[in-house]
């Protein structure tokens, strides 16, 4: 069955006014309204409206009092207004008029309480500041309960509760501070502010400890009230939890059962007390979660049960009181109901939940066949287990196993406890999601696991695939666009070729012709020969056949021996070839050198890369006195081989001497050394960082191998992959060292065997360029390509614009018309004036400048000039365009392709390897990439005209503007033409909207003004609607009186009656038989 939702109208903040009719408004005063005096005449109608209006804002009314106070007559609204004016304007309630008195007053009260005895008259006057408060929080303006929360007055009155000594805590000061939150709680503001406050409910909890009964009377219905407000309940439960420790109770709710279970002395006939603590009970039981939530009501209703409140309501019947009977009889049958309900779970009539075995039957019925079954014996078996002897800890684990109990039960689905949770951190819906199927969860974590492994290995050789996919479309379908050029081309020379071999045809004829008229007449010297009239076309030998592509370069030179110092790293793609040595500017002598005899050292040494100077260079310098086998016989060589092996160890067995003296000798640090199977020959930081590249790469030094000689067709090599081995090439010093220790390869560091293994590719640093210039070139030639169009496109749409020129004749007769003397008759301007129309403001309107009013005159005149923009759209790109950089990317471009048929000629004189796909790959790419980069040539050289003739027409050609300097000219104008436009078109927006504006107010004030003229024909009677209580006051009523619970107890008293036969007499027994607890 869905858990019982007790809809309760009027629960909320409830109206100040039960029925519909409207209230009688009379003033507090015991005068009559018609025998009052006029202190002024009254005002016209509309000026008194607007004065009455303003003191009813103050007064923050509900929305019926509102329309019954602005119902009444003329001459009621003056009275009311001088009264009330009257009132503020009093001198001897000037001082009491600010909040700021009270503050301070009570602030000295509660700093004297402990300094001083007070006598009956003193504490009596004490409460009368305290009472005036109250009043004044009740009856003053809404400005002065905003100026008493804006100084904190809340705070003050919470820190007097705080302080407060013993004698003023049984006074009536304690009471009348609660009256002054109370008060304050009666309005919306001052009551969200309260509610905000974090420690505010608390406070007024402690005060549940005096003797005082009205005191405790107002904390509990406050408290009560506040359960019923959204958000309220959960404080006040946290406040008694507060309240349980401030009073070192056992239990939240035990002053509460005490208070109701008093029947000695002064408090054996203090119903009003009895009857708050039971409307405080309902409300806690019946609101907030416990609306919906039959688990939470039966959890708290629990814990009245234990604390032995049911044999406490049979006493409180003999009061024989119908409020505190209506509060009782509410009580139990929101008992019997979810009694009743709880026992339908179990499909019983009613559970005795003080019967441990009925407990326990109900439980074995109803997991017995269930899966859950073994857990609640394996929860019983440790229950068995758990101490039970009178010896430290063992009530707090039992408490323990009752707080998670609880918590399980309650905890929503969100993870949020609708009680104060228990456990913090203790998150029910997690640790079951946790516990569910573990072993389900960790074969599916490892398969997951065996999922993501394959699938990751997957996306690589897709990833791998669609690279090489893409890269080879991308080839073919520039291959397939050049060959379509070619046949355009070739078809465009083979016309001229044959309009060439005619026009050859009919000058052969024409020098027949004068040869064969003339043949008699010997030629004159030095004139041209004669043919003879036997030669014809068909005996002239054919024209060469046309070159395939017309910017081909001429044939190499032939290559230099490989022996040249190599690029460095990370150098341009123009490959480095062996050039020949500068010649020796020393010359030889005769005089024989010495003879050297340097010792061997006893294994191999880390190299000193020097540049050796040749022997024909050393007589007659300083090298020819110097004698190094003097050092030999000082140094010991010994330690030397130690300090630089070849051989890697670790750096803390040189350097700390404890650890030598440990091995024993320096001879015992290089034998320990020699353990260390890596030899490493090249600088330890530059082999460093090739292994973290190769670790990157994530091939074997083969696979890489195959694809440099493959020419990475599979797309293993990605670009900057490339980019980065490239700062890897071998150098000449490295590859020495490393061919003398060959033999030794097994034993080589990764990062020395991989320059190793390179280095034995020929002309391995060649190749690597080659196929980084292949892989980069569409991308640099597609960076390229765009920029020259721009230029281009861009030098077109000026010269063509037609709208453009009818904007600079607009411009060049405004600034004829504006500009005297010298400066005036212009037939034209440099273009970077256009940006300076902006410069200009108007004289009326800072706002508006020369080019916001040239718009003005084009929307007037010229409206087809506006849409210029559309005209010239390249602008901004050729505005970014750098022409120098340009020109200097296509040069770095020709360089590469000329490196690269360098390099190609070289390796097709070499005999290649199987799998060397170098001379088939790059010669398909030489093809292609060569008469590609011969249109970009094409379109450059055609920029530079168009730019050139775009200069010129516009009067610029002397001014040697780079493209980037002419374009951003025109750029900028556009834009600040455009953002002009805009501000134009919001200047219109703001002014029709102020129009529209004052349009509407006109409007609203004429209609405000049929309004109140229909109000004042209504006359109504009206009570003391202006002083009235607020809503909290009326939700505080409700409660006490009960009848906030009516609706749901007549619903409760109907449910009983349509109860069968069975459930009445269960219902009777437990009317007679209460359960003791």
């Amino acid at each position: 069955m869905a858990p019982r939702k007790r809809s309760r109208h009027g629960l909320g903040f409830l109206c100040c006014f039960g029925g519909s009719d409207l209230p009688e408004i009379n003033l507090r005063d015991n005068h009559p309204l018609q025998y009052m005096e006029f202190s002024s005449p009254i005002p016209n109608p509309e000026e008194l409206n607007v004065r009455f209006a303003e003191l009813v804002d103050e007064l923050d009314l509900t929305d019926k009092n509102r329309e019954a106070v602005f119902a009444l007559p003329p001459e009621k609204k003056w009275q009311i207004y001088c009264s009330k004016k009257k009132e503020q304007e009093d001198p001897n309630k000037l001082a009491t008029s600010w909040p700021d008195y009270y503050i301070d007053r009570i602030n000295s009260m509660a700093a004297m309480q402990s300094l001083y005895a007070f006598d009956e008259e003193e504490t009596d006057m004490r409460n009368q500041v305290v009472e005036d408060l109250k009043t004044a929080l009740r009856t003053q303006p809404m400005r002065f309960v905003t100026r008493f929360i804006e100084l904190d007055g809340l705070t003050c009155l919470l820190n007097f509760l705080r302080s407060m000594d013993h004698a003023t805590c049984e006074s009536r000061i304690h009471t009348s501070l609660i009256g002054c939150i109370k008060a304050l709680m009666n309005n919306s503001q001052g009551r969200a502010h309260v509610l905000a406050q974090p420690e505010a409910i608390s406070t007024i909890a402690q005060s549940l400890r005096t003797e005082n009964s009205k005191t405790k009377v107002a904390v509990l219905e406050i408290l009560g009230a506040v359960c019923l407000v959204p958000g309220g309940h959960k404080k006040v439960l946290q406040a008694m939890l507060h309240y349980q420790v401030y009073a070192a109770e056992r239990t939240r709710f035990q002053t509460l059962l005490n208070e109701l279970d008093r029947s000695l002395g002064r408090y054996r006939d203090e119903v009003n007390l009895k009857t708050a603590i039971m409307s405080f009970i309902n409300a806690v039981l019946n609101a907030g979660a416990g609306e919906d939530n039959l688990e939470f009501r039966l959890h708290l209703r629990y814990e009245f049960l234990m604390l032995g409140i049911q044999p406490v309501i049979d006493k409180l019947r003999q009061h024989e009181n119908a409020i505190l009977d209506k509060h009782l009889d509410f009580f139990e049958m929101v008992r019997n109901e979810d009694d009743l309900e709880l026992a339908r779970r179990f499909d019983m009539v009613h559970i005795d939940t003080k019967s441990a075995s009925q407990m326990f039957e109900l439980l074995h019925k109803k997991l017995k066949h269930t899966e859950a079954y073994p857990c609640l014996l394996s929860v019983l078996h440790h229950c068995l287990q758990m101490p039970y002897k009178r010896n430290g800890g063992y009530l707090q684990q039992w408490q323990l196993l009752d707080r998670i109990l609880q918590q399980i039960v309650l905890q929503d689905e969100r993870g949020v406890d609708p009680d104060l949770a228990p456990l913090e951190n203790f998150n029910v819906k997690n640790i079951v999601n946790m516990l569910i199927n573990e072993n389900e969860v960790k074969q599916w974590r490892d398969q997951a696991e065996k999922f993501r492994k394959e699938h990751t290995e997957l996306m690589s050789r897709l990833e791998r695939k669609e690279r090489e996919c893409e890269t080879k479309t991308l080839e073919k379908e520039e291959m397939m666009r050049t060959l379509n050029k070619m046949k355009d081309k070739l078809a465009r020379e083979s016309q001229e070729l044959r309009q060439a071999r005619g026009q050859v045809a009919e000058l052969v004829a024409q020098l027949s012709e004068i040869s064969t008229g003339s043949i008699s007449s010997p030629p004159p010297p030095g004139g041209p020969l004669s043919l003879s009239s036997s030669v014809t076309t068909s005996d002239l030998p054919p024209p060469p056949p046309p070159l395939p592509f017309a910017c081909c370069p001429p044939p190499p030179p032939p290559p230099l021996p490989p022996g040249g110092p190599p690029t460095p790293p990370g150098a341009p793609p123009c490959f480095s070839m062996g050039l020949p040595l500068p010649p020796d500017p020393f010359p030889s002598s005769d005089v024989p050198l010495r003879k050297k005899c340097v010792p061997q050292p006893s294994h191999p040494l880390k190299s000193f890369n020097w540049v050796k100077l040749n022997e024909e260079r050393v007589p007659g310098t300083v090298w020819n006195e110097i004698d190094d086998m003097q050092v030999f016989r000082i140094l010991d060589l010994e330690d030397f081989e130690k300090m630089f092996s070849a051989y890697q160890r670790h750096q803390d067995l040189i350097t700390n001497p404890s650890q030598q003296k440990e091995l024993g000798s320096t001879e015992d640090i290089y034998l320990a050394s020699r353990k260390v199977k890596e030899l490493s020959v090249i600088d330890g930081r530059r082999a460093q960082n090739c292994i973290i590249l190769l670790s990157k790469l994530k091939l074997s030094n083969e696979e890489i191998r195959q694809a440099i000689l493959k020419m990475d067709e599979q797309e293993d090599l990605a670009k900057d992959m490339l980019e980065q081995l490239l700062k890897f090439i071998p150098e000449k010093s490295d590859i020495d060292l490393l061919e003398e220790h060959k033999h030794e390869i097994e034993r080589m560091a990764r990062a020395d065997r991989f320059l190793y293994e390179m280095s034995r590719i020929d002309h391995y640093q060649q190749r690597l360029q080659a196929l980084f210039f292949k892989k980069k070139f569409q991308e640099r030639l597609a960076e390229a390509k765009p920029k020259v169009e721009a230029i281009l496109l861009a030098s077109r749409e000026l010269i063509r614009s037609k709208r453009l020129t009818q904007m600079l004749e607009v411009v060049l007769a405004i600034g004829n018309f504006m500009n005297k003397g010298q400066r005036g008759g212009a037939y034209g301007f440099r273009v970077a004036s256009l940006n300076k129309i902006a410069d200009t403001k108007s004289s009326i309107d800072r706002n508006i400048s020369l080019l916001h009013y040239l718009i003005m005159i084009l929307e007037k005149h010229f409206p087809d000039i506006l849409t210029m923009p559309s005209e010239l759209q390249h602008l901004p790109e050729a505005a970014k365009v750098n022409l120098a950089e340009l020109e200097k990317e296509v040069g770095n471009l020709r360089k590469g392709l000329r490196a690269v048929e360098v390099e190609l000629e070289y390796q097709k004189r070499q005999v290649r390897e199987p799998n060397d796909k170098f001379v088939p790959v790059m010669s398909d790419f030489i093809t292609v990439s060569s008469f590609s980069f011969s249109e970009l040539e094409d379109q450059l050289n055609e920029a530079r005209e168009k730019f050139s003739k775009a200069l010129m027409h516009f009067g610029e050609q002397d001014s040697k503007m780079q493209p980037d300097e002419f374009f951003g000219i025109f750029d900028t104008f556009l834009q600040a033409f455009s953002e002009a436009r805009q501000d134009l078109e919001a200047m219109r927006r703001k002014k029709e909207e102020e129009e529209r504006r004052a349009r509407m107010e006109a409007m609203l004030k004429e209609q405000r003004e049929r309004e109140r003229w229909q109000r004042q024909r209504k006359v109504h009677h009206a009570g003391s609607a202006l002083d009235e209580g607020g809503e909290f006051d009326d939700l505080v009523s409700a409660l006490r009186s009960g009848e906030v619970f009516d609706k749901d107890l007549s619903k409760l008293k109907r449910s009983r009656k349509r109860s069968g036969g069975q459930a009445l007499d269960v219902t009777r027994e437990r009317a007679i038989n209460r359960l003791n607890y």
